[in-house]
């Protein structure tokens, strides 16, 4: 009796790949609670790692409860949903109100575009190479999102990636800012951000998926959603429905996102060398685009005289608001007089919008 018992529990089933993923899945809820790298993704991706190595559970068999919430990063509805409360918390005003910071977020997108001619060499397929150089973007719906498309197989290390290094922004990018700026480029203070009129703000989330939707088809669902979002906030006419979408609905979608991430952290599909190759060129996508986001404001700075502060193109990566806050920081070490904020904000918007295009291009080209 107590043998038939035990054969019915997990304890008889275990493999040590499942300890050590449920040992990862316990080191990703130390990150988020204790460390707060980026809790609220990494909580419900730990926990939902855990839940799935579980021998004998069954979450993510047919009918368990993870393969349900799968499915709707697998129909590609949770990336979306996310872009949605994202655009009804970004204020693209400072974006709005300098332009040209745009080029500053395109920039930043050279590191996903680099990195996938480094992932096909190491012999990726094209698919999984465009998965995790979208790494670079430091955008986890869109990796999440892309992935899902192209190359389900790897969602779990890309998710884990991504997110990482999304938390580990304040870690990673001042070495690369100190190494590729002076200390008089650090010192420089910028102009502060000129207000922007509601009818400006209006007609951009407007105008912005027309033009993407014309342009790059694939991108629409992100930007779509992302500018519905952001048209929700500056109408002032549905603050009911940004609100729910700032709050509610994002808190939702996030607790779903994360476990259904979670659920492909799977030990026979994470434990192997090619997971340690996507960590290392996701690491390696994200230098680059913060270093190509600092040369082209190196650039700004020459060309305006001196008058742009080229630390703010390292904030043309996606990981809002957190990249801005480390040039703000930086630029307070080096100037105290020095408030980099709102004009680091407008690059870090615009690689938000531009992490969506690139994953629209890389779709469009794996046909």
């Amino acid at each position: 009796m107590l043998g038939m018992f035990f054969q019915s529990t997990a304890f008889a089933a275990f493999t040590w790949q499942q300890i050590v993923m449920i040992v990862i899945g316990v080191l990703l809820l130390y990150l988020g609670i204790a460390r707060k790298y980026e809790p609220l993704l990494l909580v419900p991706i730990g926990f939902g790692a855990i839940l799935v190595n579980i021998p004998l559970a069954g979450m993510f068999d047919t009918g368990g409860l993870l393969r349900y919430f799968y499915f709707g990063i697998e129909s590609g509805i949770f990336p979306p949903l996310i872009f949605l409360g994202i655009g009804a918390m970004t204020d693209f005003g400072p974006l709005l109100a300098k332009p040209r910071t745009f080029l500053l977020g395109a920039a930043a997108q050279f590191g996903i575009f680099g990195t996938l001619l480094g992932a096909r060499a190491l012999g990726f397929d094209f698919a999984e190479s465009a998965s995790i150089a979208i790494i670079g973007g430091a955008d986890g719906p869109t990796a999440i999102y892309l992935t899902s498309k192209l190359a389900d197989h790897l969602l779990g290390p890309i998710a884990v990636a991504a997110y990482s290094y999304m938390a580990l922004v304040p870690v990673i990018q001042p070495p690369i800012i100190r190494l590729l700026t002076t200390k008089k480029e650090r010192q420089v203070v910028m102009s502060e951000i000129r207000p922007v009129s509601k009818r400006v703000r209006i007609i951009f989330p407007i105008a912005s998926t027309i033009v993407a939707a014309i342009f790059i088809p694939a991108s629409t669902p992100l930007i779509g959603m992302l500018m519905l979002g952001n048209l929700f906030r500056e109408a002032g006419v549905v603050t009911r429905l940004s609100n729910t979408a700032q709050n509610e609905l994002i808190n939702i979608v996030t607790i779903f996102l994360g476990l259904a991430v979670g659920s492909k952290m799977s030990a026979e599909s994470f434990l192997n060398y090619q997971t340690l190759l996507i960590i290392g060129l996701g690491l390696a996508a994200f230098s680059v685009g913060t270093a190509a986001g600092v040369l082209l404001g190196k650039l700004m700075y020459v060309l305006s005289g001196g008058k742009i502060n080229p630390m703010i193109g390292a904030a043309g990566v996606s990981a809002v608001p957190m990249a801005a806050r480390v040039v703000q920081k930086i630029g307070q070490e080096e100037n105290p007089r020095n408030f980099l904020l709102m004009n680091a904000m407008g690059p870090n918007v615009a690689g938000v919008i531009g992490s969506a295009v690139a994953a629209g291009v890389l779709l469009a080209l794996a046909g």
